[in-house]
């Protein structure tokens, strides 16, 4: 079960850090970040369609984003519950 869920927490890193790429390379209204790759504003992947293409890949990858972020979250507090109810709490000292 761990290593399930420690993937799972891999797999929400890379989309966290590709969603922040692909949000980081779309034309703003300066040259933006992909001028920082020597490409010109008329160079493109996708042709003239480029704008469309990474609005629509941004859009769904925010969505997937999302929802693996509350499916994670509801995922670590069951375990959290789970470790509770079988009473593995964690040691609490006592400050003075």
């Amino acid at each position: 079960m761990s290593f399930i869920y420690f993937s799972a927490i891999i797999i929400f890193m890379f989309l966290c850090a590709l969603l922040c790429f692909v949000i980081l390379i779309q034309e703003s209204k300066s040259t933006g970040l992909g001028a920082s790759f020597g490409g010109d504003t008329t160079d493109s992947l996708f042709g003239t369609a480029t704008a469309d293409v990474l609005k629509k890949f941004t859009a769904w990858l925010a969505a997937i984003f999302l929802i693996s972020c509350v499916l994670l979250s509801a995922w670590t507090a069951a375990v959290g519950h789970t470790k509770v109810s079988e009473g593995e709490l964690p040691m609490i000292e006592e400050t003075e």
